[in-house]
């Protein structure tokens, strides 16, 4: 087993311009390429806990709470709160901040999982992950349900499996 790594080992930042072939005709951020540049920040902090090269495997919903304007800079936050077999969740945290009015709003969050893969592709181990903060043990503890309520969706666990989904919804064992 891959010995373990601090959340804070695996911590990017990217940040970015929107410019005119970044937006759509309203002059917004087009929700694609933010999506694109999640990705990739996501991505490298995955990369940095595992050491391997990478592959996205979900991401959860991503909500789009305020528009990027044209000439915002973008700064995204990412780091990754769990390493379970071959799979990791990574937190990313976007921010738009318009420099010359002196704002900064956060307008999305998200939770990305990716599987590291050895040479040939084939899924590999990955090491755990050890919170220090507050914070990251709040996110390591409820990686699990994310993680369970996925596999749920995906169709590759069935409800019943899904016991940290069920003790959160206070679901008792059938007698």
């Amino acid at each position: 087993m891959p010995q373990p790594k601090f959340a804070r080992e695996s911590l990017t930042t990217m940040t970015e311009m929107v410019l005119p072939n970044d937006t759509n005709t309203l002059n917004n951020l087009m929700g694609g390429r933010l999506l694109h540049w999640m990705d990739i920040c996501a991505a490298i902090a995955a990369q940095k806990h595992s050491n391997r090269i990478v592959v996205t495997a979900s991401v959860d919903n991503v909500s789009f709470s305020e528009p990027i304007k044209l000439g915002n800079i973008v700064t995204m936050q990412s780091k990754v709160t769990r390493g379970f077999n071959s799979s990791m969740e990574v937190n990313i945290q976007v921010w738009a901040e318009d420099i010359p009015a002196g704002t900064r709003v956060m307008t999305n969050r998200a939770f990305y999982t990716f599987v590291a893969v050895d040479q040939n592709g084939r899924p590999i181990e990955v090491p755990p992950v050890t919170p220090e903060t507050d914070e990251e043990h709040e996110l390591f503890k409820s990686a699990l349900r994310r993680r369970q309520l996925r596999l749920v969706l995906a169709g590759r666990m069935k409800p019943h499996d899904a016991t940290e989904l069920r003790a959160l919804f206070g679901v008792n064992e059938e007698k």
